[in-house]
């Protein structure tokens, strides 16, 4: 039992690798199962008994982040906009190649909403109406700051912000802070 556990693990971890690899090298609509599973080294059907088709396999990677992104998150309750933002910068760059390539591909728009969604599911916990907010409907000032922190994380990844991870993260941290 354990051994099929360590080998559909395995074999979990090959087909992700080998999307992501083929998403760097190809046009998402050109890339099919066969490539998939031949980049694998694994059969198609193994790719079939864990996902349904390549959309699949974007959409579970995504949402494997966007989960490592939240549990970061609650970890990071007790920290400054700031610190916090430090550690969302240090996992992208851990994960530079997923996220370079998604941004790259047509999977952009699926992993900009679902980031989207979730920056402003963490935000919205955080909204305070009263003082510099006053009078300023928590819905726009949670869409707000979701998209300009998406688009900053978007165009730090895309390396069109030169600025060192630490000074980003620091910066939008002091932005935050100021209005939250």
């Amino acid at each position: 039992m354990i051994k099929m556990d360590r080998r559909a693990q395995r074999s979990q971890t090959a087909i992700k690798k080998a999307f992501i690899e083929l998403m760097a090298e190809r046009n998402f609509d050109q890339m099919t199962i066969q490539d998939i599973s031949d980049r694998a080294n694994v059969g198609r059907r193994t790719v079939y008994d864990h996902y349904m088709d390549k959309f699949d396999i974007l959409n579970k990677l995504i949402e494997e982040h966007i989960h490592e992104l939240k549990i970061l998150c609650r970890d990071a309750d007790d920290l400054s906009f700031a610190e916090g933002n430090l550690i969302w910068f240090e996992y992208f760059e851990k994960h530079d190649s997923f996220f370079s390539t998604i941004l790259a591909s047509k999977g952009a728009s699926v992993f900009r909403s679902r980031f989207l969604e979730f920056v402003m599911e963490e935000l919205e916990g955080e909204v305070k109406e009263e003082g510099i907010n006053h009078g300023l409907s928590k819905d726009l000032i949670v869409k707000f700051f979701g998209a300009a922190i998406v688009e900053i994380v978007i165009a730090w990844i895309n390396q069109g912000l030169s600025e060192p991870s630490e000074i980003v993260a620091e910066q939008v941290g002091i932005l935050l802070d100021r209005n939250f």
